[in-house]
């Protein structure tokens, strides 16, 4: 519940009280995660060696008292154990007595850390922050503490510490912690119920259908792109939906720097008035906020990555390659599982590139950049940081995402994805459900049975999204600043 509450506290709610009948069915992806984190859990635990106490298939009922024996005992690693205290449950994959006490361990099929593209270790996820500081949480209530810390063993398998204590973040992880679950006991008491807000999450949610009517109902500020939960909850006394957003001045909301909305800013407010208006008009067109340069070049290249995270895997480098009327798309892919595959696809797509020295590359978001140079660090021989720096040189290649849909226009849709937008454009994908959750999917599947239709639908699917950009790139060509298509 503490994960899930991080993630959509709307989704507590329907998951206590909603009709099970509204939710949709379990994406496979959905599915894959959940695969794959009770596999690479049991390949974890089974790699162990050390000798554990194994109380994974004890009878449930069974299992706390059991998990409270065994640390009287001072057993020195068990897995599989459940400890609880008042209304808190927690289900640890490992508890390792150390000095002091026990620490908490999860075995996640997941980086520990998020971010540090750069090279840097990265910044807790507070998804798992909040359910390993339960563990801490219990562990002090029953006296078994070791102090307030607890482990992830991750993808990479890599032990990696949370902190809950000491340091300034640390402290403020379990603070968050707190409120997390006071806001759960909350729900369970029917004292509070979120409403659904739109975001990144609610693709792959089991009531996503069901959230998303009531946001259309609503009239929901959320469905403004960019605008959050926690904005449309600091404006809904005075501004309850788009409509009435739409309508209002925003300069009698403003006040110099500042607005009359906590955490917004008057510059910010200004322009989601800008985009919920645009959304109100009876038949909205993007348009320019400011003007760009996208000058036509004679080889342009359209580039998309697709990864597995959970295997730590980039395994398709794609690029449309246009050349005044003619277009032809090129894929290097991972055949292999393998290390020796993935820096074979990276220094094959790298090849590409260099041997197109005047060829314009545009890609959507900073993914691309930041998997290169994540592959560099990874395979040092294929080429040197600067190299990867010149590729993506602003120069030579425009991130469209970044550097142009956020910072230079309007569009009246309620995100801008890639999909969103190529989709408002007038494209369609060739697979009735494209996603890049959905081609991790079927590399997947692909990895097992090698199936040529697999590796043909992946493909598809990534020429599709080049094609996508290139769609969105003349699109934004013919854009008039401050007035509509």
């Amino acid at each position: 519940m503490l994960y899930d509450l991080v993630e959509c506290p709307r989704r507590v709610t329907l998951d206590l009280f909603g009709d099970p009948a509204r939710r949709d069915e379990t994406s496979a992806f959905v599915r894959l995660m959940w695969e794959r984190g009770s596999r690479f859990e049991r390949e974890t635990i089974a790699n162990l060696r050390v000798p554990f106490l194994d109380l994974s298939n004890a009878v449930e009922s069974e299992k706390e008292g059991l998990t409270l024996q065994a640390m009287a005992q001072g057993a020195p690693l068990i897995y599989g154990g459940r400890i609880g205290a008042g209304d808190l449950l927690g289900m640890p994959d490992l508890l390792r007595r150390v000095p002091g006490g026990y620490v908490a361990v999860d075995v996640k099929s997941g980086r520990g850390k998020e971010g540090g593209d750069g090279g840097g270790e990265g910044r807790p996820k507070l998804t798992y922050a909040v359910q390993l500081a339960s563990y801490v949480d219990i562990l002090e209530r029953l006296g078994h503490s070791a102090g307030r810390r607890a482990l992830v063993v991750d993808v990479r398998g890599e032990e990696v510490e949370y902190q809950f204590a000491g340091s300034p973040t640390g402290r403020k992880l379990w603070v968050r912690y707190e409120e997390a679950l006071a806001d759960v006991r909350s729900i369970i008491a029917g004292m509070t119920a979120p409403l659904p807000a739109y975001c990144g999450a609610c693709k792959l949610c089991h009531w996503h259908s069901f959230c998303l009517e009531e946001l259309v109902a609503a009239d929901d500020l959320t469905l403004v792109a960019g605008l959050r939960r926690s904005d449309r909850d600091a404006m809904r006394g005075r501004i309850p939906s788009i409509a009435v957003f739409a309508s209002v001045d925003p300069e009698g909301l403003v006040a110099g720097k500042k607005t009359v909305f906590r955490g917004i800013g008057a510059d910010r407010l200004r322009a989601l008035h800008a985009r919920a208006a645009l959304l109100k008009r009876s038949d909205p067109k993007p348009y320019l906020r400011a003007p760009v340069s996208l000058p036509i070049c004679s080889e342009e290249l359209f580039f998309d990555v697709e990864v597995d995270p959970g295997r730590d895997l980039c395994y398709l480098h794609g690029v449309l390659q246009r050349r005044g009327g003619d277009e032809r798309y090129d894929a290097f892919f991972a055949d292999d599982v393998t290390p020796a595959a993935e820096r074979d696809a990276f220094a094959a797509a790298l090849a590409y590139f260099a041997d197109r020295p005047d060829a314009r590359i545009y890609y959507f978001s900073k993914y691309e950049r930041s998997t290169y140079r994540r592959l560099q660090r990874k395979y040092p021989q294929v080429c040197s940081p600067e190299e990867v720096e010149r590729l993506f040189d602003p120069a030579r290649a425009v991130d469209l995402y970044g550097d142009v849909v956020m910072k230079a226009t309007e569009w009246p849709t309620t995100d801008r994805s890639i999909k969103t937008l190529a989709r408002y454009l007038g494209f369609s994908w060739r697979d009735p459900n494209p996603s890049g959750a959905a081609s991790i999917e079927w590399y997947d599947r692909w990895c097992t049975h090698r199936a040529p239709e697999l590796k043909q639908r992946i493909l598809n699917y990534n020429q599709d999204d080049c094609c996508a950009t290139r769609e969105l790139l003349d699109a934004i060509r013919d854009l008039g600043v401050n007035q509509e298509m």
